[in-house]
C-alpha cells in the first residue's frame, strides 16, 4: 500500500493559505476496551469486582470539546452533572493517575507550543513545552465521518527505555517467585490510526495529536478511540481561546520526574501498585 510522509512544509502551506479564517467547535466520544484489564483480590467479592469493572469501563467514556481557531486551539473535558445513587453499599471513587485526558490543554501552531493543566492525586501542575513532531504516514484508504470524506494515516510510537526497563523488572520478580497485582507484557510498538478530513483544512485533532492536512475525526490511541460526533464550523459568535493558567509552572519532564516519583510510592514490596478502597 502506498504512504508518504507528511512534511512541514505543507504544513506551512496549510497554515498560511488555505486555512485563513476557519474557526469552530468539535465533540469528540471516547470509550477505552478494557479487555487485557484484570481485578485480582481476595478481599473482594464478585459483585465488588464487577462493581469497580463497572464504574472503570464509564470513567472511561468521556466527552470532549475541541475549540479551534487558524493557529490555537483548546481541549478539554466536557463538564457533566453527577448522577445521584442511593446512599446505600460501599462506594467507589475512580482515578487515574498520569491520564492523557485529563486537564486543559492549549496548542500553538505559531510558536510550535503546548500548555496543559493536569494534576497528580490534587495538587496541580500547569505543563508548558514544544509540541512533539508527528512523523504520519498518510495512506490512500478513505471513508466517510457523517458528511465528511476522511482519509486515514497511522503514527508509529516506538517502545521507550522506560517501558523496557519496567518489563525488565517485571520478569526479574515473576523469576524469583514474587506476586504481583498486575501482569506486565512484553511492550511492542505502537500504532496509532487517524482519519483525517481535508474539508476542514486544520492540522489539529484531539489530545495531543496533530498535523495532519485536515481535522482528525476519528483516532484509534491503544484500546482507546475518540469520535468526531459534532462540528461547528464558523459560528457567529467568535470562538474565545483561554489559555490555561492554573497550576506550579513545571516542563513535561518535570511533570513525568514527579509522577514517576509519586507512583514508586505507591509501590509495595513486590512491585505491585496498592490501591485501597475505604
Amino acid at each position: 500500500m502506498k504512504t508518504y510522509i507528511f512534511t512541514t512544509l505543507f504544513l506551512f502551506f496549510i497554515l498560511n493559505n488555505v486555512a485563513q479564517g476557519i474557526q469552530g467547535v468539535a465533540s469528540y466520544t471516547s470509550k477505552t476496551q478494557l479487555k487485557d484489564f484484570n481485578i485480582t483480590s481476595n478481599d473482594l467479592t464478585p459483585e465488588m469486582k464487577d462493581q469497580m469493572m463497572e464504574k472503570m469501563k464509564k470513567a472511561f467514556e468521556k466527552t470532549f470539546v475541541l475549540n479551534f481557531t487558524n493557529f490555537e486551539s483548546l481541549y478539554q473535558e466536557e463538564e457533566k452533572l453527577d448522577t445521584p445513587t442511593p446512599n446505600s453499599g460501599p462506594k467507589m471513587k475512580m482515578a487515574f493517575i498520569g491520564s492523557s485526558t485529563s486537564g486543559k490543554l492549549y496548542k500553538n501552531f505559531k510558536n510550535n507550543q503546548y500548555i496543559k493543566e493536569d494534576d497528580i492525586f490534587g495538587k496541580e501542575f500547569l505543563i508548558t513545552d514544544s509540541m512533539q513532531k508527528m512523523n504520519w504516514k498518510l495512506t490512500n484508504e478513505q471513508k466517510k465521518i457523517g458528511n465528511y470524506t476522511c482519509y486515514k494515516a497511522q503514527l508509529i510510537i516506538p517502545v521507550s527505555d522506560e517501558e523496557t526497563k519496567q518489563y525488565q523488572e517485571f520478569k526479574k520478580k515473576k523469576e524469583a517467585g514474587k506476586t504481583t497485582l498486575f501482569e506486565i507484557k512484553e511492550p511492542k510498538d505502537e500504532v496509532v490510526e487517524a482519519w483525517y478530513t481535508l474539508e476542514i483544512p486544520i492540522p489539529n485533532g484531539p489530545g495531543k495529536y496533530w498535523g495532519l492536512p485536515g481535522l482528525i475525526l476519528e483516532l484509534h490511541e491503544f484500546n482507546t478511540v475518540f469520535l468526531c460526533n459534532k462540528i461547528v464550523l464558523n459560528p457567529k459568535d467568535k470562538i474565545e481561546i483561554k489559555i490555561p493558567k492554573n497550576g506550579k509552572n513545571v516542563s513535561q519532564k518535570e511533570f513525568d520526574a514527579i509522577q514517576e516519583k509519586k507512583l514508586k510510592s505507591m509501590t509495595n514490596e513486590n512491585g505491585a501498585i496498592e490501591i485501597r478502597i475505604n
